[in-house]
């Protein structure tokens, strides 16, 4: 029995090692990039994370309560929010990462 829990120890020990060693990368959806100008009067910055700007976006459509009220994953876009989802009336909540990617200007 004691073999068993032996084995189990160095079995955590190694996966122990290798998270510590497997550092997350800082790029992709966490670096700032610089966006488009519309993009830019939207959220108010000029660089921004993915992340961060769906976490504006959807700060903005909460505060301004424009989900559906009978299908919360469809949002009726207000004059803000057609500026940089192509002047569309309603959007699917998992159309937001394709509408916006747009405007994240891609660096050579």
């Amino acid at each position: 029995m004691s073999r068993v829990f032996a084995a189990s120890k160095v079995f955590m020990a190694a996966a122990k090692a290798g998270a510590k060693s497997s550092a997350p990368a800082s790029g992709g959806l966490l670096k700032p990039v610089p966006v488009s100008p519309v993009m830019q009067k939207f959220l108010g910055v000029s660089e921004v994370s993915r992340v961060d700007a769906v976490k504006k976006i959807w700060d903005h459509i909460k505060a301004n309560n424009l989900q559906d009220p009978s299908n919360k994953r469809q949002i009726l876009c207000d004059e803000k929010l057609k500026t940089i989802f192509d002047g569309k009336d309603k959007v699917g909540m998992l159309e937001i990462a394709k509408l916006i990617s747009p405007h994240f200007i891609k660096a050579n």
